[in-house]
């Protein structure tokens, strides 16, 4: 009779107080993939598990304002904030973790263009990965297409650097991540990008310097082996100061 009616059982009871977090995690662990702050893990989260994560998160969250002695109970100001800063995380800053890449239709090169072409300044925005603090820039992109480059329209650069900065990342990794994107989406000559950021963990924290800025480069291909387009590259970006 206990055989017969464990039998009955649906599997998915047996883990049903398993915190969401902890299957998906399983799922990554078990494809042998990694889950660091700027990876995007969309794949192992299925349907209706987003939305049980930001419930877990606002608790979790919970936990955290009630160690740091906020009387969430009685101060109007933060009786909502848990859920806030879980939605915020999950819906907004750190989007790019856990939705797929957006769809970007490409063309091919019909007209065999073969000239530089720039695209920016894209705002971006960020966290740090050290302190979750803004991190909040420009970028530009250089692209030296060839006759088998594919195409796509000047807006989906823009989408695919908000996905990649979506998530909590340290500057010199997103933007070869970026690289790394559009390389494989375009498949160009030649590829460079530019970024220029300020970083709240300076200014709002440690040394409260205002005015530093952080500027890093990638350069692929025709850039990376022609000094001259490097420089033509450079010498047209509008950089503030």
């Amino acid at each position: 009779m206990l055989m017969k009616m464990q039998s009955s059982m649906n599997p998915n009871d047996a883990d049903e107080g398993t915190p969401v977090s902890v299957k998906i995690r399983e799922r990554i662990t078990a494809s042998r993939k990694r889950y660091n702050a700027n990876d995007n893990i969309a794949q192992f989260i299925e349907p209706g598990e987003l939305e049980l994560l930001l419930d877990e998160v606002e608790e979790k969250m919970k936990g955290v304002l009630s160690s740091l002695v906020i009387d969430t109970e009685r101060d109007h100001n933060t009786g909502n904030t848990a859920r806030r800063v879980a939605k915020m995380y999950l819906n907004e800053v750190f989007k790019g973790r856990y939705v797929p890449a957006p769809t970007i239709t490409e063309f091919p090169n019909a007209e065999h263009l073969n000239e530089l072409m720039i695209v920016g300044p894209i705002t971006v925005r960020s966290a740090c990965s050290h302190h979750f603090c803004p991190v909040i820039g420009q970028i530009w992109i250089g692209v030296m297409p060839n006759e088998h480059t594919n195409v796509i329209g000047l807006s989906k650069y823009a989408r695919l650097a908000e996905w990649i900065m979506g998530r909590p990342q340290i500057q010199e990794e997103a933007v070869v991540q970026l690289a790394d994107l559009i390389q494989e989406k375009t498949q160009p000559d030649g590829l460079a990008i530019v970024m220029e950021a300020s970083h709240f963990c300076m200014s709002w924290r440690g040394v409260k310097d205002m005015d530093s800025k952080m500027i890093n480069s990638v350069m692929r291909g025709a850039f990376l082996k022609n000094p001259d387009l490097r420089r033509e590259f450079l010498s047209l970006i509008p950089r503030k100061g």
